[in-house]
């Protein structure tokens, strides 16, 4: 069974077609689902594998309880580190799907520095990610640091600043000369 990390912005309250349809394909070859606990892309997520009644889903969550865990499944609790403030807090679950995953699938509104953050953390372990891009009406599929720019070239510089500034150190290690 293939572990798939399932996220995206917080900021997108309706799933687009292609990827409902991806989610459905995720479940009928009962892969696993690493997903967080996040409104948005997260939730609408978890509903829809919810109304399949789809059993394969760990929910992981930085809080002490999940804030969305729609299909009352399995959580997994990875804390913040102490002091960690805004996006911080959730850091340290992000990457920990990340690290579990063998692919991933994200929501994108085209401007989320934290989804951007979490297809690099696939990208720098060469792990596939498909990407529905909403601000451009597009998929693709990262496989690599070098795709990961490339999504890049067609967004605000400032996107990219704000998702490098959300990168730990050693990630940022990663990121092209």
């Amino acid at each position: 069974m293939s572990m798939i990390f399932v996220g995206g912005s917080r900021e997108i309250f309706e799933l687009p077609e292609p990827a409902i349809t991806r989610i459905g394909a995720i479940a009928a070859a009962e892969h696993g689902v690493l997903i967080g606990d996040a409104p948005g892309a997260d939730a609408e997520a978890q509903g829809l594998l919810a109304g399949y009644g789809y059993e394969h889903v760990g929910v992981f969550h930085a809080g002490k309880e999940p804030r969305n865990n729609l299909g009352d499944w399995a959580a997994y609790h990875v804390p913040a580190p102490e002091g960690a403030e805004g996006y911080w807090v959730h850091a340290a679950k992000d990457g920990e799907m990340a690290r579990r995953a063998d692919f991933g699938m994200m929501v994108w509104d085209g401007a989320s520095p934290g989804t951007a953050v979490n297809v690099f953390r696939l990208a720098i372990a060469n792990k596939p990610c498909v990407i529905y891009d909403l601000a451009r009406g597009s998929m693709a599929t990262t496989y690599n640091v070098e795709d990961w720019c490339a999504m890049l070239r067609h967004v605000d510089p400032d996107i990219r600043r704000q998702a490098e500034a959300r990168m730990t150190p050693d990630e940022r290690l990663a990121l092209p000369g």
